[in-house]
């Protein structure tokens, strides 16, 4: 998709008007000449829109003007406006025909360059280590408030003041509250307790994980790697929802290990907390959480769009050395052989912070990203029964407690 660089880009000029055909392309109306347009009067581009209209919304013809009208019958209201404007694309002559302003040896202050986040809030699960704390540290240090959501939380007011060492302002505009993702209730408790503190979350980034873990269950009685990868952060996410509003946005880091995930929907309860050791192996473990953490995603930005809610997957990177692997020594081993031909932290941390923040992505939700670049999920990833079956299954597993 070719998007624009900024807002202002594709801000029409006074007088024009942004409007659809019947057959979803978009056409342009100069109020003050009287005349239309294929292409966009400042960029020049051709767009189209595609897709079903948001929830509670219908396309009638006005029998009056013959004119295509738009209602809203949760809000009842009408208007000549097609809703679907806000996640128009631009029409290529090739699908490859990307822009891409960043790539894999992007780091996150390279993305945030010239941002200023004043005023805005993120909540980062696990962002005391690792590729948590990269992200942390970058959107802290242009001004964005963090909430550094851990299991140790003294090791997150270390990481704070790390970070203000190189910021002295970060002191005020960051904190550090627990959660245990391997409990369900410190995740109610940790919502709470941020609804108490803040009217409104920016970015909601999703981020904290185990990989390799022996076969173990939480004290809600489900195996670790799914709860603590999926599980938790599906119910974190929908305890926060009240706090999202019409541009905030949910990154949820996943892995390109979703790709060898073995998860369908006749096998999801057995596939994710497996009842006996025998039935588990800690890769594939973290291989289906990781399809989880897309198919959750996948699912969220249907339920959010109306919203205005935009919700994005990623990969941060291959076997980027951090705090992950702290659970077994051969995996640390051979993470710490191949260190110097993978990404660096920071590096790592880029696509999530692209994801949360690029202004090219405004009005844009649903999109796994890899390299600060949309791409194609697996077709597990893309299956819609798979998504519901998932989400139907998690919040069941979390009634029942």
């Amino acid at each position: 998709m070719n998007l624009p660089e900024s807002d202002s880009e594709e801000e029409l000029p006074p007088g024009w008007e942004e409007r659809v055909t019947a057959d979803g392309s978009v056409f342009y109306a100069n109020h003050l000449t009287k005349n239309t347009q294929w292409t966009h009067p400042r960029t020049g581009r051709k767009k189209v829109v595609s897709g079903e209209l948001p929830y509670g919304w219908e396309r009638c013809i006005d029998k009056a003007t013959q004119k295509i009208i738009y209602i809203d019958h949760e809000n009842r209201r009408t208007t000549y406006t097609d809703p679907r404007l806000a996640f128009a694309v631009e029409e290529k002559d090739h699908p490859n025909d990307f822009r891409q302003r960043f790539d894999a040896s992007s780091t996150a202050l390279q993305v945030l360059h010239g941002r200023d986040l004043t005023g805005k809030v993120a909540l980062i699960t696990g962002a005391n280590a690792g590729i948590g704390y990269e992200t942390a540290r970058s959107l802290a240090k242009h001004s964005c408030t963090v909430i550094f959501a851990c299991r140790n939380v003294e090791s997150a007011r270390a990481a704070i003041d790390r970070i203000a060492e190189e910021k002295s302002t970060v002191a005020d505009l960051c904190e550090a509250v627990h959660l245990d993702l391997t409990s369900l209730k410190s995740v109610v408790d940790c919502a709470n307790f941020i609804k108490t503190k803040h009217k409104q979350l920016d970015m909601l980034i999703l981020n904290a994980g185990v990989f390799g873990l022996p076969y173990t269950k939480t004290i809600d009685g489900y195996e670790t790697t799914f709860q603590v990868n999926h599980l938790a952060h599906f119910h974190l996410a929908n305890l926060l929802l009240p706090l999202l509003v019409t541009g905030s946005r949910v990154v949820i880091v996943s892995s390109e290990s979703h790709r060898f995930a073995n998860l369908t929907v006749d096998n999801l309860t057995t596939a994710l907390s497996p009842d006996v050791p025998s039935k588990y192996w800690d890769m594939t473990a973290y291989n289906n959480s990781k399809l989880c953490n897309v198919l959750f995603g996948r699912q969220l930005a249907k339920n959010l769009q109306s919203n205005g809610v935009g919700v994005f997957t990623l990969h941060p990177g291959n076997m980027v050395s951090s705090s992950l692997t702290r659970n077994w020594w051969l995996y640390r081993l051979l993470f710490g052989l191949v260190r110097p031909f993978t990404k660096s932290l920071q590096q790592a941390a880029s696509t999530t912070v692209y994801c949360a923040t690029a202004v090219e992505l405004n009005g844009v939700t649903g999109v796994y990203f890899n390299n600060c670049f949309r791409c194609r999920e697996s077709e597990s990833a893309q299956s819609d029964e798979l998504a519901t079956a998932l989400w139907n299954l998690s919040a069941e597993m979390i009634s029942n407690l």
